[in-house]
């Protein structure tokens, strides 16, 4: 997906354009848009989370870099309405298997809230390691699609009803 959204051809130079997009705000990989676990102000994790509802706002400024260097400009929404749409959950590999996902989900589930929405959902791939957290973080398939020439099931998690403020 990387390669999609930033029109390059190398994880590398995908990483390269993500690290210059991610300071400017009002795109759906900027930082306005991550929530960061840390230990002792070392980061542990993060997430990258966006409405769904908002995609194709979100991405304009991506697919005017897409235009900008002669290529389609079409980006396939990977979120759908009402859900908070998880893009990336990542945990480094020091921090493994500590519950530091599972965290992340939990401050997703409260994110979702805060915004109104009522579930969250996400885009695996067949043999993604994560699987089992999702489960266990009652994630259910909704779905399957096919997204930039890979195939992701969307699973997707409800979340309660907020009780309204008094």
């Amino acid at each position: 997906m990387g390669w999609a959204l930033t029109g390059t051809p190398s994880d590398a130079e995908a990483a390269e354009v993500i690290e210059q997009l991610f300071p400017l705000s009002g795109h759906r990989l900027s930082f306005e848009r991550v929530r960061v676990a840390e230990r002792d102000g070392q980061p542990l994790g993060l997430l990258l989370a966006y409405p769904g509802a908002a995609a194709e706002l979100l991405d304009q400024p991506l697919r005017a870099r897409l235009r900008a260097l002669g290529q389609p400009d079409h980006i396939e929404p990977e979120g759908t309405p009402g859900e908070l749409y998880l893009d990336t959950l990542a945990v480094s590999e020091a921090a493994r298997n500590q519950g530091i996902g599972a965290q992340l989900l939990a401050a997703a589930a409260v994110w979702a809230c805060e915004l109104g929405l009522p579930r969250l959902g996400l885009l695996a791939q067949d043999g993604n390691p994560a699987a089992r957290l999702y489960e266990r973080s009652g994630f259910v398939a909704a779905g399957h699609r096919t997204l930039a020439g890979g195939h992701y099931t969307h699973l997707t998690r409800d979340l309660p009803p907020t009780a309204p403020s008094e």
